[in-house]
């Protein structure tokens, strides 16, 4: 009678014990859920700001040909990309407005002749190659598809570095889940590129597409 009390009394033990077990797995994997989620982001990349903020709704209020007004194709059918002093000064050799980014582009750059560093937020790494022409001009793509809409926005958001790559937050994007990431336009990973030309296309493309 005693050994079956016993028995009784060892088997509850190790079911209380399998439920501690199982609770403090279960707040780990919270905890390291909420850590790799939130806290190690935090971590992993830098804030920055441009060196100039910038109005892209202002200016679409004014230009002609929307976003090709200023990033436009050269005679080569090349992207010039960000524009240069040689694209703003045409407008800004002197201020037009009592706007301080203005009076600062004017006074340290245009008239310095120095460039402004701009940040590039979907700068890739050197062996990949994207053609802008393509997509804009053979697929009639929109450039709000890939960089968000941008044109209405009345100020640059911050730019945010991963610490060990060096490049931009937008290339892996800012929601593991892909939630709410629209904003900030599509992510610039190499399997959301390969996912938009098999929807596309049928067919995810060959290695040397994007890979020079």
């Amino acid at each position: 009678m005693s050994t079956q009390s016993d028995n009784q009394t060892v088997s509850s033990v190790k079911r209380s014990s399998g439920w501690v077990i199982f609770v403090f797995f279960l707040i780990g994997l919270i905890a390291s859920l909420i850590s790799g989620w939130i806290a190690f982001p935090k971590l992993l990349y830098s804030t920055r700001q441009q060196p100039i903020d910038f109005s892209h709704k202002v200016h679409m209020g004014v230009v002609s040909n929307g976003c090709q007004s200023c990033h436009y194709f050269r005679d080569d059918g090349s992207f010039a990309g960000t524009p240069t002093n040689a694209e703003c000064e045409s407008c800004h050799m002197y201020p037009m407005t009592s706007d301080p980014d203005e009076n600062k582009l004017v006074e340290e750059y245009i008239s310095e002749n120095k460039e402004v560093p701009w940040l590039s937020y979907a700068e890739q790494p050197p062996c990949v190659f994207f053609s802008h022409a393509a997509h804009v001009k053979g697929s009639d793509m929109e450039c709000a598809t890939c960089h968000g809409d941008i044109g209405h926005s009345d100020s640059l958001r911050e730019y945010q570095e991963n610490r060990l790559t060096g490049y931009s937050r937008d290339i892996w994007g800012y929601n593991m889940l892909r939630m709410g990431e629209a904003k900030h336009g599509q992510r610039h990973k190499m399997n959301d590129c390969a996912a938009c030309h098999l929807e596309e296309t049928g067919s995810k493309g060959d290695c040397f597409q994007c890979h020079k």
